[in-house]
């Protein structure tokens, strides 16, 4: 029988994978962008998210449209190592080359990536993110920020610290055990 240390562990991580003050939700009555509901026709892809109410004001975040996980994901992936083929992210996210494909091709539809040549002269075409997609990911970051500082708010500036360093360091064993290690700002070791 495992640990139960464990067991509450893994599902706090579970939960921190739902958490919807990082990643925006459809509510009910909202349609993701995309996607047919009775109050709003298909408009565009589907990588972006009506804004979700402030969870402590019921204000909308100011971002008009918010990116879902997967559009996140890949926009700070292609910012933080430039262009990157469909197979490169396929293989930093453990995705199939398809399931990217997917993803890929809803931000190239939205503009947020472009298609260029491999600029080392090689065969595959790489995505690269547009500078509508940097706007677009800068404007999701700062609001992902506001909401998490919303969240903490009432947390000790020393325990927000030791989260840090904690998921940090979780993070980076998660890279060093799977060999694939996320690209980082200069100085942050």
């Amino acid at each position: 029988m495992p640990d139960r240390r464990l067991e509450r562990l893994e599902r706090e991580l579970m939960l921190v994978a739902r958490c919807s003050v990082l990643t925006p939700r459809e509510r009910k009555g909202q349609a993701t962008e995309g996607q047919d509901s009775p109050a709003q026709p298909n408009t565009g892809p589907a990588v972006l998210k009506e804004p979700a109410p402030d969870r402590c004001t019921d204000e909308p975040c100011a971002v008009p449209t918010r990116l879902d996980r997967s559009g996140y994901l890949l926009l700070s992936r292609l910012d933080a190592e430039g262009a990157m083929s469909i197979g490169q992210l396929a293989d930093a996210f453990q995705l199939d080359v398809s399931t990217v494909n997917r993803q890929t091709g809803a931000l190239l539809r939205a503009g947020l990536v472009e298609r260029i040549p491999d600029p080392a002269g090689g065969l595959a075409r790489k995505l690269r993110i547009t500078p509508q997609g940097a706007d677009r990911m800068a404007a999701e970051r700062t609001c992902r920020q506001t909401d998490l500082s919303r969240l903490l708010e009432s947390w000790p500036s020393d325990e927000v610290a030791r989260l840090e360093d904690v998921l940090t360091r979780f993070n980076r064993e998660v890279e060093r055990q799977e060999g694939r290690a996320w690209p980082r700002e200069s100085g942050e070791a």
